[in-house]
């Protein structure tokens, strides 16, 4: 049996894994990385790829994801995540956005007209750019808190977020009225684990830890990832991140620094 594995690596690594019992290791440096786990004894087969799985779980780069399912552009930035495949070992995240809003003193886009038009207008203009198939729900913005209650109760695995985001934002059912909270229930216990907690109470208070940890890591908007501590906010700040894991030294540039910590020059009356 041939396990092939190959991934962009970013960084260079000085350990690799060695030689285990029945199971031979080849390692070629290149612009990838490809181990080729050539498995030699039958009964070593399901240590050797889990081996070789963990070792490459704890290279690739860990990120943190943090969406609500209100945002369209939450699902355009998911449905691209295909192209980091073998890049990064993203850790989802369901958040309340409008507990972000609060803590920031913010209005969602959705509640300022003009905006809001444009909001819609750009998410149809950058899907179909985008090639992705969308259809929006009745209804926007609507309560997400059924949909993030369904996602946790199927651990917030990648298969339970996708499809919950196909069943919104492809299918277009209004996840806050009873057929679309019926198909979210349904989805809740196909995903769930012997060993979930389906109970609210213990979903919301997920969420509410979520949502909490989002803003200590200075999290005020959806979609955001957080690599080390620095924070790319939006669809369109994915290949920033990308170029900070090729390059940590990215924010440590001068101007960089500069412009992080200039002084406000003005300072709007909020009374």
């Amino acid at each position: 049996m041939r396990l092939v594995f190959s991934f962009q690596l970013f960084k260079s690594h000085s350990y690799f894994p060695p030689i285990w019992s029945g199971c031979r290791v080849k390692f070629i440096h290149s612009a990838s990385y490809v181990f080729d786990a050539i498995i030699l004894k039958s009964k070593a087969q399901d240590s050797c790829a889990a081996l070789l799985a963990l070792k490459l779980e704890s290279i690739l780069k860990k990120v943190d994801w943090y969406f609500d399912f209100i945002s369209p552009f939450a699902y355009l930035q998911f449905s691209q995540f295909k192209k980091f495949e073998n890049k990064l070992n993203i850790t989802i995240h369901p958040v309340l956005f409008g507990a972000l809003l609060k803590n920031w003193g913010q209005l969602g886009p959705a509640e300022i007209v003009p905006k809001r038009i444009f909001t819609y207008r750009f998410f149809k203009w950058k899907a179909d750019r985008l090639g992705i198939k969308y259809t929006m729900p009745p209804s926007h913005p609507f309560n997400p808190l059924p949909a993030l209650l369904a996602c946790i109760a199927g651990s917030s695995t990648f298969e339970v977020t996708q499809e919950i985001f196909d069943t919104i934002y492809k299918k277009g059912l209004q996840p806050d009225k009873k057929k679309g909270i019926e198909k979210l229930e349904a989805i809740a216990k196909k995903h769930a684990s012997e060993h979930s907690n389906l109970d609210e109470k213990s979903l919301k208070k997920i969420l509410r830890t979520n949502t909490s940890k989002a803003i200590e890591n200075g999290v005020f908007g959806v979609p955001t990832f957080v690599v080390e501590e620095q924070v790319f906010w939006g669809g369109d700040a994915s290949d920033m991140m990308l170029d900070y894991i090729r390059n940590p030294g990215l924010f440590s540039t001068e101007e960089m620094k500069r412009i992080s910590s200039m002084p406000m020059g003005l300072v709007r009356n909020k009374s």
